[in-house]
């Protein structure tokens, strides 16, 4: 089966009011996706859709592992995931969100769903702003050069209101314009 039609469910097609699906989502699913904030992993997902009047709910569940960039060292790092999601579908004329409520709307003469991109966007949403090894985890090299440019720019920083910034010697002079 191609990567594309691995993720394309058919709504028109369920034979129950509810379906159960299984995907594993691992580095070829990240390069399909192709997004900017994750490109390689292992993430188990499981799909459950629930038809209601006309409405399909899409409730998603995610376990695993993604691989980032530490924001320390910048050596890549495994960043656990175990998040959930929800999504409401309608079938209709024309494709794209409805009102306020974000009720996705899909082609009623196609009634298929691709739902590789929202389940990326669940998976990348649950992954925190910073992201750093464990202490002690992280690259012994770049770790120690950090210290040692913390340690030098705090030293030049002492005589500036401990900013950890050293100043520019030619905005020295108007330091002294504050005391007149």
């Amino acid at each position: 089966m191609e990567q594309t039609e691995k993720y394309v469910i058919d709504l028109r097609e369920m034979q129950a009011d509810t379906a159960v699906y299984r995907f594993v989502l691992d580095d070829a699913f990240f390069a399909y996706v192709d997004g900017p904030e994750v490109s390689r992993g292992q993430v188990d997902a499981e799909l459950k859709v629930q038809r209601l009047k006309g409405i399909y709910k899409l409730g998603f569940k995610f376990s695993g592992a993604v691989k980032v960039v530490c924001d320390r060292c910048l050596d890549e790092m495994d960043l656990p995931i175990d998040t959930t999601g929800s999504l409401t579908v309608k079938l209709g004329a024309g494709d794209g969100t409805v009102g306020d409520d974000d009720i996705v709307l899909v082609d009623e003469e196609d009634g298929t769903i691709d739902v590789a991109w929202p389940m990326y966007e669940f998976i990348a949403l649950s992954i925190p702003i910073q992201h750093v090894h464990p202490e002690g985890q992280c690259n012994a090299l770049m770790s120690e050069k950090l210290n040692e440019l913390s340690r030098h720019f705090g030293d030049e920083a002492d005589g500036n209101g401990g900013t950890g910034r050293a100043i520019d010697p030619r905005w020295e002079k108007l330091k002294d314009i504050n005391n007149n």
